[in-house]
């Protein structure tokens, strides 16, 4: 991958029999709720996380185009604290762009059309939704906008 990639992470399905050692993934990657989407930097950190959860997400390559969308029409502002009383612990619970606060996470809709054939217990590669998806990411996230 380049150096300058970026990830795009949806969460696919809920917390119905999650291990415990995923589900702690899932909550560092702040996705909480099924149809919640985070954009990462494409670096072996993160390509650890999202392959260790590849049971319960999607991902794949997010071009500039789509993420300005998302950005544009599923943005919420971030109002919490960016540090405690005094001043110790910094908060980093939010992404700074053109001078406002946003949160990290887009929360999105159902897709259009659904997830795939298969439906969301099978992997992409099969028919259905799940594990890396490459650059049809993008298409997916269109449809959930």
């Amino acid at each position: 991958m380049e150096q300058n990639t970026r990830l795009a992470a949806i969460r696919v399905r809920g917390i119905t029999g999650l291990r415990r050692d995923i589900k702690d993934t899932l909550n560092m990657l702040k996705l909480y709720k099924a149809n919640y989407c985070i954009v990462v930097p494409a670096t072996p950190i993160y390509l650890g996380m999202l392959k260790q959860a590849k049971d319960y997400i999607t991902w794949g390559e997010i071009d500039d185009e789509t993420f300005n969308i998302l950005v544009e029409k599923r943005k919420e502002e971030f109002t919490g604290r960016e540090t405690d009383s005094k001043r110790k612990i910094r908060y980093n619970n939010f992404v700074t762009l053109s001078n406002k606060k946003i949160k990290k996470y887009f929360r999105l809709s159902p897709p259009k059309k659904g997830y795939g054939r298969k439906g969301i217990k099978y992997p992409y590669q099969k028919g259905g939704a799940l594990g890396y998806r490459g650059k049809a990411v993008n298409d997916l996230i269109k449809r959930m906008i």
